[in-house]
């Protein structure tokens, strides 16, 4: 029996199918750890095969590779090194499949622990693909039984207290736990609550890395007995945290004396550095040598830009203007304003031989040049489809610049200004982008290729927001102020209010039942809308499933 362990706490951004790729960075930092005197090497969920796999579970060919890979690790701790605690999917021999975490040690696989709490809400789908474990009981690890477990098995009190009740000495849950606003406290409160009932210590790896629409933010952390923090890993990047562990005195419980603790970023940096790694690892797992956006001079496209520049470096942002005869001046100035600023190249295409083009292809057919919504909405496409040749051409991805207010109400052209591969602000209200243009200016975010200083011109943040389509055109022609429109859009979407909530809450009949109009006739449109980061509890695509033919509008 040992009264001393080292634990390090890998957290690491694996790519979903790269698995030679993720087992070769769990053996680096296998090897790193026992450099510094690690006796285990904590790694995350589904840290072999990346998380999540969805249906690629599904498919045995991919589960054999799996299995080879955690064989492989396992072959390397017959070296005498530390052991290895990762996360794969794993076909059992009862013929099921199971998200599994496998203790590695000694040259074998010594053991594995099943899942028990299958998330089925938001953007987990894992009853679709897992077979739920057993309620699991502590493994032995050189002399020490630590309480292993998965994920969602932390967010309800039932496998810490069967863990407890069969002698567990250290909890440890590994996790693939994504970003999302105030997700941070969550997280710790029910790691408190754990360690509140059972009275054991707590270890909480989570991995890193953006995944699709998904980010993971790390941020593992150790909680001792007492609840107090013993280490805390930083959040948005990959980090080897070495924790040192001592056995209690007589009764007392084992207790963690000597961890790196990182302070936690907060508010908009959170959310900021949740778009950047998001778009970056979009833009690098899928091998795009970079990214042109559509730079209107309007505020939505600026920090689409900005966020562009500082995930990849200005050298992989193309930039394009596209004026119309409605483009003002003043557009054309702040789009060129912030391309200096930023050091991107800067193209600009007028868009008015199209427009003219599309009017006589019209005529030909509907005996009339284009007029109204259907004018407006050719210019988008216009430029939509210029978008698309230069992204055609070069290989770069178009970055698509609408914002989660104007998706909300369908205040986006389908095939035009919705066109592209990725969003960046996709879940993003409009009140907050003008707050994430302002902090940015203010403070320069760590890991960042672009520059410091007030990136964004004054302007483009205070003028008031307009699509340009038509003359003097304004978004709130049409729309409330945007203060109004998101508190009810966040009602309906985040909170699943009803109208009579909304009345409530002091907001007009009439104008929460257009609102609510809006968003439920803009349902055909997002579900062609391209990926984007999820930072809300309820981004559009996954998180929020609504019929697209659906009459229900409530009542007030």
């Amino acid at each position: 029996m040992t009264d001393s362990l080292t634990i390090a706490l890998a957290q690491l951004n694996p790519t979903v199918g790269d698995i030679d790729g993720n087992v070769a960075r769990i053996r680096a930092a296998r090897l790193a750890a026992g450099a510094g005197g690690a006796d285990l090497v904590v790694g995350t969920e589904l840290c072999v095969s990346g998380y999540p796999p969805e249906d690629l579970v599904l498919k045995n060919a991919f589960l054999d590779a799996v299995r080879a890979g955690v064989e492989e690790l396992a072959a390397d701790t017959a070296d005498g090194g530390p052991g290895l605690i990762v996360g794969a999917p794993w076909l059992g021999d009862d013929g099921q499949r199971y998200n599994a975490a496998l203790v590695l040690d000694g040259g074998k696989i010594v053991t594995r622990r099943d899942k028990y709490d299958l998330p089925n809400y938001g953007v987990f789908d894992e009853k679709r693909v897992f077979d739920a474990g057993a309620p699991p009981g502590p493994v032995n690890f050189r002399g020490v039984r630590l309480g292993l477990a998965v994920c969602e098995d932390m967010w309800t009190p039932d496998v810490s207290e069967t863990l407890q009740e069969s002698g567990a000495e250290i909890l440890v849950f590994i996790n693939g736990s994504p970003y999302e606003r105030d997700k941070v406290d969550v997280r710790l409160n029910l790691a408190v609550a754990r360690v509140n009932e059972t009275g054991l210590p707590l270890i909480y790896t989570n991995q890193v890395g953006g995944q699709d629409e998904l980010v993971f933010d790390g941020g593992s952390f150790v909680l001792n007995a007492d609840r107090k923090m013993a280490a805390a890993s930083p959040q948005f990047v990959e980090n080897l945290s070495m924790t040192r562990w001592q056995r209690g005195e007589g009764q007392a419980p084992w207790h963690c004396s000597d961890g790196e603790l990182t302070a936690q970023i907060e508010g908009s940096e959170r959310i900021y550095q949740a778009m950047v790694l998001g778009l970056r690892d979009y833009v690098n797992k899928n091998g795009f040598p970079g990214v042109v956006i559509g730079l209107s001079g309007g505020i939505d496209s600026g920090i689409t830009a900005v966020v562009a520049v500082d995930a990849l470096g200005p050298e992989r942002v193309h930039c394009v203007m596209m004026p119309s005869p409605f483009t003002s001046q003043d557009s054309l100035d702040d789009a060129k304003e912030l391309a200096d600023r930023l050091e991107v190249h800067l193209d600009s295409i007028d868009i008015g031989p199209a427009m003219g083009a599309f009017d006589e292809m019209l005529k030909q057919g509907l005996n009339q040049p284009a007029e109204g919504v259907t004018a407006e909405n050719i210019q988008s496409r216009s430029r939509g489809l210029t978008l698309m040749a230069i992204s055609n051409t070069t290989g770069a991805m178009l970055l698509t610049t609408g914002n989660k207010s104007e998706m909300s109400v369908g205040y986006a052209t389908i095939y035009g200004d919705m066109a592209g591969g990725y969003s960046v602000i996709k879940d993003v209200y409009k009140t907050d982008v003008f707050k994430l243009c302002r902090w940015r200016n203010e403070q320069y975010p760590t890991g960042v290729l672009g520059p410091a200083g007030d990136v964004i011109p004054e302007r483009i943040i205070t003028k008031p927001p307009s699509a340009e389509l038509r003359p003097d055109q304004k978004d709130e022609d049409s729309l409330p102020p945007y203060d109004e429109l998101d508190a009810i859009l966040h009602g309906l979407i985040e909170e699943d209010l009803g109208a009579d909530d909304l009345v409530g809450r002091g907001h007009a009949a009439d104008t929460v039942q257009r609102i609510w109009r809006l968003l439920e006739m803009a349902e055909y449109k997002r579900r062609q809308a391209p990926p984007g980061v999820k930072l809300t509890s309820r981004a559009f695509g996954r998180d929020r499933r609504y019929p697209i033919t659906n009459a229900f509008r409530g009542k007030a």
